[in-house]
């Protein structure tokens, strides 16, 4: 039998992190063999790369630099990793996948949807999610999280006019997909974790 693939989404400061953690707990209750990956990164290739995407470089990073790096890193993943563990049987729980390249680099940079999604039918070739969470969160909210965390990396200094455009798309794409749920996680925490597990033990039965 095959293995299901859930996904965690969000920006930066969502509470992916507690989230995934919760997600895993279920599913190890209920019998699943589980694992965590994260993009980018995930392999050491993809690890490799996700240094790459986030550090700050003394020269621009071209937008679609910026988007073929995570779709390199993302293939690496899913061949060595996710679908591997899914052939066996294993449910695969992720921080991010597709839906945050078409909110970040699509919503966020602005790249054409044509060239989204020509790159991701090339590089998935249909491949996506049984089941993603998306946690939605106000971008200001959100970045102040993130802050309280530490510095932020490249890709979290773009500003908050990008994190609302990727807000944006990442609604608008959840609006047309039905395996896409959107969680409010302006909620306190206790309420957030409440409505993933109604969400996750709803998908397992």
């Amino acid at each position: 039998m095959s293995g299901k693939f859930i996904v965690v989404e969000g920006l930066e400061g969502a509470g992916k992190s507690s989230v995934m953690s919760l997600i895993t707990a279920i599913l190890t209750a209920s019998g699943k063999t589980v694992q965590q990956t994260r993009e980018p990164g995930g392999t050491p290739m993809a690890e490799a790369i996700r240094d790459c995407v986030k550090q700050n470089w003394q020269e621009t990073v071209a937008e679609q630099t910026e988007l073929m790096l995570m779709y390199a890193a993302r293939v690496q993943l899913l061949t060595n990793r996710i679908q591997p563990a899914l052939k066996r049987g294993e449910w695969v729980v992720g921080d991010r996948h597709d839906l945050s390249s078409q909110a970040y680099q699509g919503g966020g940079r602005g790249i054409d949807r044509e060239i989204m999604a020509q790159l991701k039918a090339v590089a998935l070739k249909g491949f996506s999610p049984d089941l993603t969470l998306l946690l939605d969160v106000d971008p200001v909210v959100g970045l102040e999280r993130a802050r309280g965390r530490g510095e932020l990396d490249r890709i979290e200094m773009a500003g908050l006019a990008f994190f609302e455009r990727t807000r944006a798309r990442y609604l608008e794409l959840a609006g047309q997909d039905d395996r896409i749920v959107v969680i409010n996680a302006m909620q306190s925490m206790e309420e957030v974790h409440a409505d993933v597990k109604r969400c996750i033990k709803e998908f397992i039965a």
